[in-house]
């Protein structure tokens, strides 16, 4: 597979896998696990898995640019945490699509960390994001809000929190090697995650074992998808065009809650028709802005 192709087709595979760990997670959380508990969870199941990477080798340039990987942690677990804290409180559908401004942002943040020029393209497909995220914000009137707001302000505030992950990855990941750079930033990660610990609303061994059995898979399946994903631009660069690629995950995510929803206990599905209508035009038109960055 070419670098052009796999930069592509490595993040349209992720986008799917995670759709689906979505709606597990959405699902896990019905049980009450709480926010902080399914991060918590998931970032050190993701940190095991992204511990495989460690032989593929590569170097540590110098103790003193060992901030570099721990900062990317950092942001690693903050994006999680909103990350859940949207699909938690709001709906699956307008969650995962509001993700995807992080394509445009990634493309801001490059020009900015990369020294790579804003084009006018670029300024199009924010404009033609806002008025996704006005589209995802449409409800019935007699339908309840279902969190909107919440999940718009987590959901931003993750995507722009992964767009500097992402750049910096790109950035970084060169002079370290997929091997050690990544490995550090996961297990930074879970370690800050320790700092969740606090705020569970009940110890870890009082999670039912109806949530373990969909947190679990659904914590694994992240971690892949994100193995997948990452590993993408961290090899061939070109950040940008991956996001492209995996924002396709907000339309699978309205389909998904339309088809196989009912599968995971997503009432979602049942939402007034143009509550539905107006979030399919949100992913649309999130799609079109992503593919005016390419």
């Amino acid at each position: 597979m070419s670098p052009s192709t796999a930069v592509v087709v490595l993040p349209l595979i992720s986008a799917v896998i995670y759709t689906f760990s979505a709606l597990m997670v959405k699902r896990a959380g019905s049980y009450g696990v709480g926010v902080w508990r399914i991060a918590f969870v998931t970032n050190q199941i993701v940190a095991l898995v992204f511990s495989a990477l460690w032989f593929f080798g590569g170097t540590i340039p110098s103790m003193g640019l060992l901030w570099q990987p721990i900062a990317v942690g950092f942001l690693l677990a903050m994006g999680q945490t909103f990350q859940f804290l949207a699909l938690d409180r709001g709906d699956v559908s307008v969650a995962v699509p509001v993700f995807g401004l992080k394509v445009v942002l990634v493309g801001f943040f490059t020009t900015l960390l990369l020294t790579e020029p804003v084009t006018a393209k670029m300024w199009w497909a924010a404009v033609l994001s806002v008025l996704a995220v006005t589209c995802l914000n449409r409800k019935d009137k007699a339908a309840p809000s279902r969190n909107l707001g919440i999940t718009l302000l987590a959901g931003g505030a993750g995507a722009v929190t992964f767009a500097l992950f992402d750049v910096l990855v790109q950035k970084w990941t060169p002079a370290w090697g997929v091997g050690r750079f990544l490995p550090i930033v996961f297990w930074a990660s879970a370690v800050f995650s320790l700092m969740m610990i606090p705020l569970f609303r009940a110890p870890l061994r009082q999670v039912p074992g109806a949530a373990w059995r969909l947190l679990v898979p659904s914590a694994a399946l992240l971690g892949i998808q994100s193995l997948i994903f990452i590993c993408a631009f961290a090899i061939y660069g070109k950040a940008t065009v991956a996001n492209i690629a995996y924002s396709s995950r907000g339309l699978w995510s309205v389909a998904m809650v339309w088809l196989v929803g009912h599968w995971f206990g997503n009432d979602e599905q049942h939402l007034p028709r143009t509550v539905l209508r107006w979030r399919l035009i949100g992913a649309l038109l999130l799609m079109s802005a992503i593919a005016l960055v390419l």
